[in-house]
């Protein structure tokens, strides 16, 4: 079954706050601006992804056209509180700073669906996923020269609906879900090649993926286990120093969270220390007072902030918004990670969620739903578990 991400409304145009296709993808143009920075993408088609680097400064969009585009992105210190919504084609937009096609990566044979940038110590690396089943990473050789690192063809037996890069840590490492109902891992090994892992998650389709902060479980034996690791003369020690793993982490479990065509999300895991291969979770997760009960469209894992707990938002085409929370135990040992996922409904809208996004610091949520509306939403403290939305933004 092909699950088919958003189409926004207007082809071609993003505001990088707003919502010209239905992603939350997307970053204000600088803190306590007035109003989003618009870009005039020039795609053919409906865009379905936006993907800002680590830095800020680079926006990758994706596209039905089958096409990726990079821009460099620049804003004002003082943006004019009222932004042109058409922007001049030359892509300046001398009101609120400037942006420049800097390229047009093409390769893949179907719509596009997701981009993800991988972390700058790996350099300037973007993975792409598309309906035609591949996941294709292009890197930045010198300055708006790119070239393909790697393009995994027929990595799944249908559409790849989600790729993300894992944290840092971990390596040059990329998640992907697929409506044929597998995730691939692909990770890139020592020897320059490339291996792949799947998951057999859900027989429905796989619409979303999410990687877990490397530092979710830093009270469970598996981070303690990987603590006594001291460097040494170990080839293989040093070897894994060189290919750009974080060696003192490299024994930490990796967790994913997927987001499924059978309206369910999932929590999988990859013990360092045990079997070495992917299973899942133990964590039971509570749905005896709230679930979805329509396809779960995006999965979100917030950044770790709070000691002791873990944040994932999900989407769905059930039109609400639920932000699972896990309290871990402060008693160091492995059933940390057991304790149980509590859900809590952020809200309910008037049109199918497609996307979620937690910000840096993981204290605003953007919600992206299917009445051309970006939502922001933040936690009250005080006065119980719920959540407040504090800004909006709308086509």
């Amino acid at each position: 079954m092909a699950t088919l991400p958003p189409a926004g409304p207007v082809p071609g145009s993003l505001p990088t706050a707003g919502n010209a296709a239905p992603s939350a993808h997307t970053t204000t143009a600088k803190a306590g601006a007035d109003g989003p920075v618009y870009v005039d993408t020039q795609h053919d088609d409906m865009i379905h992804d936006a993907q800002m680097d680590y830095y800020g400064t680079k926006l990758a969009t994706a596209s039905s056209d089958r096409t990726v585009r990079i821009y460099d992105v620049t804003v004002t210190a003082n943006p004019n509180p009222n932004p042109n919504p058409n922007p001049s084609p030359d892509g300046t937009d001398l009101n609120n700073g400037g942006y420049t096609n800097t390229a047009t990566l093409q390769g893949h044979s179907g719509p596009v669906w997701g981009v993800s940038w991988s972390h700058p110590k790996f350099g300037i690396v973007l993975a792409s996923c598309s309906f035609d089943g591949s996941v294709i990473l292009h890197r930045e050789s010198r300055p708006r020269e790119w070239t393909t690192l790697y393009a995994s063809r027929n990595l799944h037996n249908s559409s790849v609906n989600s790729v993300k890069f894992a944290p840092h840590e971990y390596g040059l490492l990329c998640v992907a879900g697929s409506s044929d109902g597998r995730v691939s891992i692909l990770k890139h090994e020592d020897d320059d090649s490339w291996n792949v892992e799947y998951i057999n998650d859900n027989a429905l389709g796989v619409n979303s993926v999410d990687f877990a902060p490397y530092t979710a479980y830093a009270n469970t034996s598996t981070s303690t286990t990987s603590a006594s690791i001291t460097k040494s003369d170990n080839p293989e020690e040093k070897q894994m120093e060189g290919s750009g793993v974080d060696h003192e982490n490299s024994a930490r479990a990796m967790h994913i969270v997927t987001g499924g065509c059978d309206n369910r999300i999932r929590f999988w895991k990859k013990d360092m220390n045990g079997s070495g291969q992917w299973e899942l979770d133990v964590a039971p997760i509570d749905t005896s007072t709230i679930t979805h009960t329509d396809w779960v469209r995006d999965v979100a894992w917030a950044p770790s902030i709070l000691p002791n707990t873990n944040m994932v938002a999900s989407c769905s085409e059930d039109r609400t918004v639920i932000i699972w929370t896990q309290v871990q135990e402060e008693n160091g040992d492995a059933s940390a990670s057991e304790s149980p996922w509590v859900p809590t409904l952020l809200n309910t809208f008037e049109e199918p969620v497609w996307r979620v996004s937690w910000s840096v610091t993981g204290s605003i949520l953007a919600v992206s739903s299917g009445d051309n509306t970006v939502t922001l939403w933040k936690k009250t403290f005080g006065g119980g578990s719920g959540w407040a939305q504090v800004s909006s933004v709308h086509e």
